[in-house]
């Protein structure tokens, strides 16, 4: 019973939160809005689940004071940031609109903002594409103690280089970028690029943080310091994995509030379910559901990639993640039942 009271807390602010948001949304819209904003929190939670559990890995190393910033400060931003602002930057920059022009066009001509900013998809693919990529090459570049799948993870580990190879994908996806998915587009690869660059900077800035200086580290992990960082990391992840979920957003709804509701309230879920994982310690018990996260993200990579040219059907990147992490799951639970043995 303490471990299902356990469980319940992670998500009960969230439980209220989202009743109360219902309330309001259906006394100002109608009943008619509570059907696409659980369709939207669904989407959300689906496409995010590996985030989550990398989420969960990354807020063990954060004190107590940046968790809490991730559940607070955090839900704003993936909120109102990522899910409502960005995506109007993002119109305004590719279409050469003002930000109160495109603001009009969300609220009141969505059926052109949401063409706006399906035109605006290949660069935001490319962006997220390879940020993404080069988390999960970072990853299997390293020589690890636990394998899950020896034949991929064994050549690639061996080098024990991850960022040499992280950044060779990077460089070798914006050149196939540049001449195969979007042939001469200087917008896509600069928009790769700073993919890359983003992914180089948030976590190069972390390793100097709190690398080596003479015998002690500059600032140790659980640090303010390095807690700053890494929640700019995890902002940065949020916003990578939930593009494709704005996109995939206006499949149910052409109205822009209701998607940021919608996709709000599985942000929070997926923060909560974060929370969930992380102290009850899931990633000890299932050792290789890390690996699956991080295969998850590589594949989630190479489909947005690859959707810059070629169109792919939203529910697969969900349901791929899903098999992927769920395999990682049993081979975990398979592992630990011979180990009892």
């Amino acid at each position: 019973m303490s471990q299902k009271t356990s469980a319940l807390s992670h998500y009960r602010f969230t439980f209220v939160l989202t009743a109360i948001i219902l309330v309001v949304a259906t006394l100002l819209g109608g009943p008619r809005v509570i059907l696409p904003i659980s369709v939207l929190a669904l989407i959300e939670v689906t496409f995010s689940f590996d985030n989550a559990v990398l989420n969960s890995q990354v807020l063990g190393t954060m004190n107590r004071f940046w968790q809490k910033m991730f559940l607070t400060i955090g839900i704003a931003l993936a909120v109102f940031g990522v899910r409502l602002i960005l995506p109007l930057v993002l119109v305004a920059t590719t279409a050469h609109h003002g930000l109160g022009s495109v603001l009009d066009l969300a609220l009141h001509h969505p059926d052109q903002y949401a063409a706006e900013l399906e035109s605006a998809y290949p660069l935001i693919a490319s962006f997220g594409g390879v940020f993404l990529l080069m988390i999960g090459l970072r990853f299997f570049g390293e020589k690890k103690d636990v394998v899950w799948l020896n034949t991929i993870e064994g050549p690639l580990s061996e080098f024990n280089q991850p960022w040499w190879i992280s950044i060779s994908g990077a460089m070798a996806a914006i050149v196939v970028m540049y001449t195969v998915l979007a042939p001469g587009d200087m917008r896509v690869m600069t928009a790769g690029a700073l993919g890359a660059g983003a992914f180089l900077l948030v976590k190069l800035a972390g390793e100097l943080l709190i690398g080596s200086h003479g015998d002690k580290p500059r600032f140790k992990e659980g640090s303010h310091q390095h807690g700053l960082m890494q929640f700019l990391y995890l902002e940065l992840l949020d916003a990578s994995f939930s593009f494709d979920g704005v996109i995939a957003a206006f499949a149910i709804t052409k109205e822009v509030l209701l998607i940021a509701v919608g996709l709000g309230i599985g942000a929070m879920y997926v923060r909560s379910m974060t929370m969930h994982l992380l102290e009850r310690q899931t990633l000890a018990h299932y050792r290789y559901l890390i690996h699956g996260a991080h295969y998850a993200i590589l594949a989630l990579s190479l489909l947005l990639l690859a959707s810059i040219k070629h169109p792919i059907p939203d529910m697969v990147t969900g349901i791929l993640g899903l098999l992927i992490i769920g395999s990682a799951f049993e081979s975990s639970r398979q592992h630990n039942k011979k180990a009892m043995n």
